[in-house]
């Protein structure tokens, strides 16, 4: 039997209007909607501007990663792991490709924009002054030692983002597909490192290849 209270009819005016701004009652936890503010574009600008002062040696993936994820903390494991993805595949320079996706996805079009003036303004000049140095240097021994270095710096800071990358996508996957994608990885530096095969027939038969096992072993195993 339901008594004078439960009628709506006759809740006082004051507690219809709490109900009312209250809204309906929540069930368990409350939802965290709250998003990370966008990223700044002079924050994005002076960030690749960063990157493109210090990617000596061909390390501009490793510098990119270091500054965007482990410093700044805007992109995760899988973003930057995506980006890098379509940057080899695609034409055009690596590491534009790669500043291009990054930027686009922090902060649209003109933070894409943005993040390719950065990385190749420094870039640019720079190549500019080290060419005139190395006319004037390039006389003697310890010039081609030093830029053996700098190289060597970039190799290994690349190999450094490689094994993080691999350890991050590798612990999410099952042993199958793990094997799987070793057996791809190791395929395709054979035939482009060792072998000398062009470029674009590897890329062409690999990637199509790689996207329809990874479909089938998503149906083997949904969770990874």
């Amino acid at each position: 039997m339901s008594g004078p209270v439960n009628d709506p009819a006759r809740i006082p005016a004051d507690n219809k209007k709490t109900a009312a701004r209250c809204g309906p009652p929540q069930h368990g936890f409350p939802m965290d909607n709250s998003e990370k503010p966008p990223v700044p574009l002079l924050d994005l600008l002076i960030s690749f501007f960063r990157v493109g002062l210090t990617a000596f040696g061909g390390g501009t993936a490793a510098w990119t990663y270091r500054e965007l994820a482990d410093r700044r903390g805007w992109i995760t494991y899988e973003t930057f792991s995506t980006g890098l993805t379509f940057s080899q595949v695609l034409p055009g320079a690596n590491p534009v490709n790669l500043a291009l996706y990054l930027g686009m996805q922090l902060r649209g079009g003109l933070g894409g924009f943005l993040a390719v003036v950065g990385l190749v303004t420094p870039a640019f000049a720079l190549i500019i002054l080290i060419g005139l140095v190395y006319n004037w240097l390039s006389g003697y021994p310890i010039t081609t030692v030093l830029l053996s270095g700098v190289a060597a710096v970039g190799v290994g800071a690349t190999l450094s983002v490689g094994a993080k990358l691999t350890q991050v996508l590798f612990a999410k996957r099952a042993l199958l597909a793990k094997i799987v994608q070793a057996l791809i990885a190791l395929a395709t530096f054979l035939a482009i490192g060792v072998m000398q095969w062009p470029t674009i027939p590897v890329v062409a038969v690999a990637v199509p290849l790689s996207v329809l096992i990874a479909l089938a072993l998503e149906r083997i195993h949904p969770n990874g």
